[in-house]
């Protein structure tokens, strides 16, 4: 677990522009389940998160097309919703930081640490806006 400190500016670089973060299974499970789509961030420490995606995901966001519910959970952290969000995205295996874009409760876009890693933000968003132009 890291200190509340240390991710409190991790975290509010995405709570800041409107994505809510889910600390249990259950705030996951209704996250998920909600009509339309939802874009689920696994933030995390390291430092391909604040070089790549959170900016990425941030960036994505200024699309004509764009998801209903943007939601967090924080790898390392919030480990019970983290769990619970990541069995939503099976057959992809957990990786942190990572992205998921789900249509009425289905997984239909997924970007794993390796699409993100090594990629400018740019990059991720131009992906993540390709998938909101498809699915939302």
């Amino acid at each position: 677990m890291y200190p509340a400190d240390l991710v409190k500016p991790m975290r509010e670089d995405l709570t800041s522009i409107g994505f809510e973060e889910l600390h249990t299974e259950e705030a996951v499970e209704m996250a998920i389940a909600k009509e339309g789509t939802t874009l689920v961030v696994v933030n995390s420490v390291c430092g391909c998160a604040a070089a790549n995606a959170r900016p990425g995901a941030k960036a994505s966001l200024e699309n004509d097309k764009k998801p209903d519910n943007l939601v967090t959970v924080f790898a390392g952290v919030d480990r019970e919703a983290t769990d619970k969000a990541r069995s939503y995205m099976i057959p992809f295996p957990p990786s942190s930081p990572s992205m998921a874009l789900f249509r009425n409760g289905e997984l239909v876009h997924m970007l794993e640490r390796h699409h993100i890693e090594g990629r400018p933000a740019e990059m991720i968003a131009e992906n993540l806006k390709d998938a909101y132009n498809e699915h939302c």
